[in-house]
């Protein structure tokens, strides 16, 4: 009987040491913490993939999320002739909601605004070039407000100025917001002030 123990402990044990050299990875005690896996995101849409302008339409810059920070991709839109400002936030909303393109895609580009969040007119006594949305700033996720900041700010939808004024559906006051380089490398720390613009 201690025979057939000793050699069946034998036969598990050279098993287990066949098994091992037979994957080629020496085992170990420690753990060990290599980091995550190296990204395969380049951030650039390669050249060519993007389609003809159509007629009347004109290049504007988007922010996407690229290896968790913000970085512009360019788009076809048309914008209003007027250049009202609310509108002008909506072209530019509805291409934040889309989904990026199979070339964005494979590039490592995502989007983190959600398709139900829409902009709308400032409310009475609202400081000028306010935008209000259907969800109160603070309740959206980070890097969805400072991709709406950074995509807003400089063009018609924040008048040409730097900061973009963003309110919600109730009375809170509206917040300005600049977009920085320090905001696009570390959208997650955006931050919203008292408004005083005029």
């Amino acid at each position: 009987m201690r025979r057939r123990r000793t050699a069946a402990r034998a036969a598990a044990l050279a098993a287990g040491l066949f098994l091992l050299a037979g994957c080629g990875i020496r085992g170990t005690a420690v753990p060990v913490d290599a980091g995550s896996a190296p990204s395969r995101a380049t951030c650039v849409v390669r050249p060519g993939a993007q389609n003809a302008l159509p007629t009347g339409s004109v290049t504007v810059s988007v922010q996407l999320v690229c290896t968790s920070q913000l970085l512009p991709v360019t788009r076809a839109v048309v914008l209003p002739a007027d250049g009202d400002a609310v509108q002008a936030a909506s072209v530019l909303l509805e291409e934040l909601r889309r989904q990026p393109s199979p070339a964005e895609d494979e590039a490592g580009f995502s989007t983190s605004v959600q398709a139900r969040v829409t902009v709308g007119a400032p409310h009475k006594g609202d400081p000028a070039g306010t935008l209000r949305l259907n969800i109160a700033p603070d309740q959206l996720p980070a890097v969805a407000l400072a991709q709406l900041v950074c995509t807003f700010g400089g063009t018609a939808a924040a008048d040409g100025r730097g900061t973009v004024v963003l309110g919600g559906p109730g009375d809170e006051d509206p917040k300005g917001y600049q977009c920085t380089d320090e905001l696009r490398t570390h959208p997650e720390s955006i931050r919203g002030t008292g408004t005083t613009v005029s």
